[in-house]
Order: C-alpha cells, then sequence, then structure tokens
C-alpha cells in the first residue's frame, strides 16, 4: 500500500510550493491515487483544473500533498468514476475550463446554465475566442433530472428562488406520498465568477475577492488565502496579527453557531430559541463592529497580518460580551434538550450514515455529528491553535439532534479559546509588507471554517499578480450528503434537515 509521499517522490517534483509538496504525475500513478480514495485509504481535499491541467489535494492520514496530471486534449482519467465525492467538482472543471473526465459517471453542466454567453471560460484562449465570435452559443438544454420510477411517485420541484432572502438553489424531490424516496439538486445559480476574477489580480484585491466567496465565512476565507499567499512568499507574520485572527475566527463561529441554533429551531416551530439566539448572535455582530470595524470582520485579515488592533476598549467588550453569552446560554441549551415537541422533530430526523460522512471527508458539524473526528484546527493545525487548549466534540447519532450539540458544543468551546486568547494576546506589530516573488510561486492552506476545513491554492507570479486561485467550499462534499441523509424523511421535515446542514450556494458555486 503505497503513501502518499510516496507517489509525490514518483512525480516531477514543482518547485516553491509551500507547505506541502505536488508534483506532476504519470496517468499511471494518478489512477493509483484515485484507487487509495476508492477504497477509503485516503481523503479527497480538493480537485480543481487549469488549462489542460487538473490538480488533485489528497490527505493521507497527517499527511497532505497535491499531484497534477497533464490532459492532452483536455482529457484525463475520471476521478469520480471510483469515487463519487469527485463527481461534482469533475464537473465543475469541465464547465469551466472544458476539461472532460473520461469514464465520467455523470457528464451533464453543472455550474454552467446556459447564460454566461461562453462555453468554458477559464479555457486558456476562451475570453478572445468569445470577443471576435460572430454569434454566441445555443443556450443550454434544460437540465436532465435523473429518472425515478415506481407506483405512486410524484415530483415536487422548488427553487431555485425561494420564498425568503436566502441563495438560490433547486431542489427536485420524489416522494411517495409525504415520504421522500430522492432528493436531486440542481446548483450553481450563485455563480460569481470568483477563480475568474481572481486570474491577473494583485494579491490585495484578490484576497478581498476571496473573502467574499461566502458571506458567512469571510473571516475563514480570507485567513486560508492570506495563509496560502504567505506560505508561498515565504512570509513570517507578526505573532499578534496570529492571535488576533484566531480571535475573529472564533467570533465568526459563535455568531454563525448561535444563528444556526435559533435557525434549526425555528424550521421545527419553535421561534422562542429562534428569537433568544438571535439576539445573541446579534451581541456577536455588534460587538465585532466596535472591536474590529465591521460586524462580519470583512476585510480584517489581509496578507501579512491584520488590518485592524485590539484595544484595551475592543478587550473590555470581547469579555463583556463572553461573559453575556455565558450567563445566558446555558438555559437555552436547557429549554432545547428539555421540550419535548422539538426532540421530537430533531431527534433520529435525516440520520447521515458515519460511513458517507468518511466517504465525503465530511467536515464541520455535518461530519463530527456522524462520527468524523477532524478538525483542520488540530491536524494537520496552524497557529496559535497548537498553544490552545481546546476540544473536538464528535457524535455518532448523525441526525438533526446531533449537528444541534455539535454546535452546542462548539460554542462553549469557542468561548473557551477567546477567553485564552484575550489572557494570552501578544504585543507588537500586526502587519508586515508582501515581497514581490522574481519567479512564480505557490502555496496552499487549509483552516477551520466553521462548516468545516476550507482549502485555498493559488499561484502567484513574477510581479506579484495572481496567476490561478482555487478555493474549496466544505459545501461540496456536504450538499451531496444532503440527498443521502433526507431519504426516507417527510416532506416537512427537508426545512429542518437542510438548515442543519446549512451548506453555502455561495461557496460551492463560486
Amino acid at each position: 500500500m503505497p503513501a502518499l509521499i510516496d507517489l509525490i517522490e514518483a512525480g516531477r517534483a514543482v518547485e516553491h510550493h509551500a507547505p506541502w509538496r505536488r508534483a506532476v504525475v504519470a496517468p499511471k500513478t494518478w489512477n493509483l491515487a484515485v484507487e487509495q480514495l476508492a477504497e477509503g485509504r485516503w481523503s479527497l481535499l480538493g480537485l480543481w483544473g487549469e488549462p489542460e491541467t487538473v490538480h488533485m489535494a489528497l490527505l493521507d492520514a497527517a499527511d497532505i500533498g497535491v499531484i497534477s496530471l497533464k490532459c492532452p486534449g483536455g482529457r484525463y482519467p475520471s476521478v469520480g468514476q471510483r469515487h463519487p465525492p469527485a463527481l461534482r467538482l469533475e464537473r465543475a472543471a469541465a464547465d469551466l475550463f472544458g476539461l472532460l473526465p473520461q469514464g465520467l459517471p455523470d457528464p451533464r453542466r453543472w455550474l454552467d446554465h446556459g447564460q454566461w454567453g461562453i462555453s468554458h471560460p477559464l479555457a486558456a484562449g476562451a475570453l478572445a475566442e468569445a470577443a471576435s465570435a460572430t454569434r454566441t452559443p445555443p443556450p443550454a438544454a434544460a437540465y436532465r433530472f435523473l429518472p425515478a420510477e415506481g407506483e405512486s411517485l410524484h415530483q415536487i420541484p422548488v427553487g431555485p428562488v425561494h420564498a425568503g432572502i436566502i441563495e438560490p438553489g433547486h431542489f427536485r424531490f420524489t416522494a411517495s406520498g409525504e415520504t421522500i424516496v430522492r432528493l436531486e439538486e440542481s446548483l450553481g445559480y450563485g455563480h460569481q465568477g470568483i477563480e475568474g476574477l481572481m486570474a491577473g489580480s494583485p494579491v490585495e484585491r484578490a484576497a478581498r475577492l476571496a473573502g467574499r466567496t461566502s458571506g458567512d465565512s469571510t473571516v475563514a476565507y480570507s485567513l486560508a488565502f492570506a495563509r496560502a499567499a504567505e506560505a508561498a512568499l515565504g512570509v513570517e507574520v507578526p505573532s499578534r496579527a496570529v492571535w488576533l485572527r484566531a480571535l475573529m475566527a472564533e467570533l465568526e463561529r459563535l455568531a454563525t453557531h448561535l444563528g444556526d441554533i435559533g435557525a434549526i429551531c425555528n424550521d421545527a416551530a419553535f421561534a422562542l430559541m429562534h428569537a433568544h439566539c438571535g439576539v445573541l448572535r446579534e451581541r456577536v455582530l455588534r460587538a465585532s463592529d466596535a472591536v474590529f470595524g465591521h460586524r462580519l470582520m470583512r476585510d480584517r485579515i489581509v496578507p501579512g497580518g491584520v488590518a485592524s488592533d485590539l484595544g484595551e476598549a475592543g478587550m473590555t467588550a470581547v469579555r463583556s460580551l463572553v461573559a453575556e453569552i455565558r450567563q445566558r446560554f446555558p438555559h437555552l441549551v436547557e429549554l432545547y434538550d428539555n421540550t419535548a415537541s422539538l426532540q421530537d422533530r430533531t431527534v433520529a430526523t435525516g440520520r447521515l450514515k458515519p460511513e458517507l460522512a468518511r466517504q465525503y471527508a465530511a467536515g464541520g458539524y455535518v461530519g463530527r455529528a456522524s462520527g468524523r473526528d477532524f478538525d483542520a484546527r488540530r491536524s494537520p493545525g496552524y497557529p496559535p491553535y497548537d498553544e490552545l487548549a481546546f476540544d473536538v466534540p464528535v457524535l455518532q447519532e448523525g441526525d438533526v439532534n446531533a449537528r444541534v450539540w455539535i454546535r452546542i458544543r462548539e460554542v462553549e468551546q469557542s468561548l473557551s479559546l477567546i477567553e485564552q486568547i484575550l489572557e494570552r494576546l501578544p504585543g507588537g506589530p500586526i502587519r508586515v509588507g508582501i515581497p514581490e516573488p522574481d519567479e512564480p510561486r505557490e502555496g496552499m492552506a487549509l483552516v477551520e471554517g466553521f462548516r468545516g476545513d476550507i482549502l485555498a491554492w493559488l499561484r502567484i507570479g513574477a510581479g506579484g499578480m495572481v496567476e490561478r486561485c482555487h478555493v474549496r467550499d466544505p459545501s461540496w462534499f456536504q450538499w451531496p450528503l444532503l440527498e443521502a441523509a433526507i431519504e426516507g424523511n417527510i416532506i416537512a421535515d427537508f426545512p429542518l434537515c437542510n438548515k442543519s446542514f446549512n451548506c453555502s450556494y455561495s461557496g460551492h458555486d463560486l
């Protein structure tokens, strides 16, 4: 059984790729990696394209690496043929770059709904070709949902426009009476062209774009991009900035988990929890604004450090916030746990099997509620979490209730982490300059957002412009699991299951 490091050493090493190694490999080596994924020995962290090249980030125990395969004629052996978590990533790379996985079980378009006016917009020469074209490409055919056959089955289409201020996505239910026998998703309606906008941008502008990939995770995305850029350029961030970044990350995790706990209860018609959790979430947002100058702390993390410092008044505000949540939150937890009608809706609803969570390398509360013990803060780890004490809660039940309890425990852990950060926050500068490389350099980072691990990979060319950047949201591996978890549940429980997953539309759609 080969190790990941063996496959990388068998390929042609790419210089100036940090902190983990990347190698260009032969098709035989690529297929050997696919075999390790299919047999469950390794986990897929990401798959993305470039013109004539496909990349795959892999996790082998605690070891991380990237293998790349040249694609003559845009063709390469499909990963999704043997490892289903890669299917949608391959379909997205096909839409954006025209890369054609050979043997892909599902060749339907994924991000491209035929409204771009251009095919394969990130392929070499695509924009120039579109500009000189005498006619626009024909519109894409209507999306073909998978057929379902059986007595008394009916279909229910929902979306992409929903009855609320939420992002667009289409859900096609096949039901027998009130019981869901299949859910199929169609996403991509929120495509922003993030990766195309990053190409050719200065590092500072690309960092701002990264922070806008998914608004509720702006801190995590900014951190992932900054760490990838700093790894590529060999930048050492001041110690105070490192700790302030962790403070922002935990405040973001606190706000989103509090909001999610309330919203899940609201979808079970328990509005009281929603109201109280909403108050606490608002307290976090106001404190973040008072301390860092923005409710969501957008653009506060920058390559080289942070853009805002923490003064005495800010420290007092955060300590007051923590004290208030510590006083009020336990009563809400007791209310949740002792409300029988609420438990009736969340316990044993939307159960995700642990083996699926492992296969898809599901991160965050989705994975941890189904037994997958993974947290990027701990492994591979990054500072200052190696100096902080925290637990990673894990449950086995995999239902809505378990996903609520993971969030509850993570709220408690974030409060503890914030207290530790305030107690040990070092002094000193908060930002250093970013050098311009004299040759291309590549960097990669894996950070823990509130949904799970976020991957960022980039190449910075001579002169400091970003040549290519790919960011991967945890939702890429969680949306397919929602389809599996909802089967056998009643239609009325879909909003509850959906909110307990709380996958990102924009983070997925890019």
